[in-house]
Order: structure tokens, then sequence, then C-alpha cells
């Protein structure tokens, strides 16, 4: 992988790929930039991509404490690799990340953004003491059950379904990833849309969710669109927090070379 060197001296991995307007692919909770691994073949007859491993997960760096600040200086030295400016596409966690990107200013040209962490007022916010119990389970390194705690206490996954997800082939890289968790807890914030900060943010935004996805997933990402003054929605066909990539790429690629 390539490297470039964010502002507090970090090294953030990343790979380029394809032909065209540079788009920045922003991963969520748990992956690295494998996670874009079926998308960017679908972009790169379009787009040059650019994806990368956020700090603290594969090949990037990390540093001693954790801001969100500094994650917002990644991304922005990713796109000044992208030569200065770049459409971004980001989803889960990582759209929060954008949009806090966003709003500080970041050189974005276009924002895509799939299904972000946000609760609307119909649906509870996870428990008060959530992140500090996260963040006990990782400072004693008890990574399983910290992953446990976050599918079920954050994304409102039943016992059944977490055993379901154990058997899979992505639970090692959940527990490798595990003590960013805390990084994407603090991203998300009180988990509220921040309307009042989006209504001032005139960059053209397209909002994704799939068909398939929870009912809380789909109220955030009408919300978001709702709360932005350029914001356009579309729900496309998939599963859970999951587009069909055909389909992705085909309105990522349409999106960013509009």
């Amino acid at each position: 992988m390539r490297k470039v060197v964010s502002r507090d001296g970090t090294t953030i991995a990343y790979e380029k790929a394809g032909e065209g307007p540079p788009i920045v692919l922003l991963n969520g909770s748990f992956r690295d930039h494998t996670i874009f691994d079926a998308l960017v073949p679908e972009l790169a007859p379009h787009c040059t991509t650019y994806v990368y491993d956020r700090r603290g997960r594969g090949q990037s760096g990390d540093a001693p404490e954790y801001a969100v600040e500094r994650e917002i200086e990644d991304l922005e030295a990713v796109i000044q690799e992208a030569g200065g400016e770049a459409v971004v596409f980001a989803g889960s966690s990582g759209a929060n990340l954008a949009i806090e990107a966003a709003l500080a200013g970041a050189p974005i040209t276009k924002l895509a953004l799939h299904e972000p962490f946000f609760r609307t007022e119909d649906f509870p916010k996870p428990v008060w003491n959530f992140a500090k119990t996260l963040r006990v389970l990782l400072t004693e390194d008890r990574r399983d059950e910290a992953v446990e705690h976050f599918l079920g206490g954050f994304l409102g996954f039943t016992p059944d379904t977490i055993a379901e997800w154990r058997k899979g082939p992505i639970w090692a890289m959940n527990e490798a990833n595990a003590h960013t968790l805390a990084y994407d807890t603090l991203i998300c914030g009180d988990y509220t849309v921040p309307a009042d900060r989006l209504a001032t943010y005139e960059t053209e935004t397209l909002v994704l969710n799939s068909d398939s996805t929870s009912a809380w997933l789909k109220a955030a990402a009408r919300a978001t669109t709702a709360a932005l003054p350029n914001g356009r929605g579309l729900e496309l066909p998939g599963s859970w927090h999951r587009i069909d990539m055909d389909v992705l790429g085909r309105t990522l690629a349409e999106f960013a070379t509009a």
C-alpha cells in the first residue's frame, strides 16, 4: 500500500486504482480498506478510487490519544494525495466522520453517505453508560465482549444474531479492530442528527439506504437528507446495512462523474 503522513505524524496507508475524477471511500466500524474490494472494480472504469485504512487499522498507524479532529486530518491527507479535492463516499460511522469533516471545511466536492449512525426521536439511543462500559472492556483487553457489547448495545442485534455473526469469516476482523470501536463511538457524539449545522452545508450530498435495512437506519438517512439544503435521498435494493454492489457502483459512478 502507498503511505501518506497525516498532520500529527501518523502514517495512513491507502490504495489507488482506476481513472477519472477522484473519489475517496471511507469505511465504518470494524472494517479496513478491504471492505471496498468489491466496490472498487465497479468504480475504477469511471473514477480514480482512493481507499485507506483508518488510523488504528490495517497498515495505518495510530496515536496514543484519539481525537475526531485527527481522523478528519487523515481524510484530508488522502484527499491531498487525490489532487487536493475529491468526492467522498462514506458509510456507517464513517458517514458520521465524513459529515464532521465536511462541516469542518474538508475539500469535498460532493458527498455521498450510506446510512449514517444517528438515532431520530422515534428510536432509543444506546443506554447512558454504553460508551463507558465499552471503554472498560477495551482497557481490560476483553475484545470479544467489546464486540458483543457494540453489536447488541449500539446496533441492536439480538443474542441469536450475534451468535450467527460469530460463525462468520469476519469475526476475527471484528476482534482485531475492536479497539477502534471507542473511536467510532466518539465520532457518533450524542447520536443525534446535527440538523442545525447541516443546514449550513451547501455541497451536493447524496444519502443512500438499503430497502431492507433497519428502520432506525432508514429514519436516520431520511432525517439527514431533510436537514441538508442540497441533499437527495435514494433507497436502493440490498440487505441489512448493505446495498447491492452493482447498484451501488453504478449510482456512485453517476454521482461522481455528473
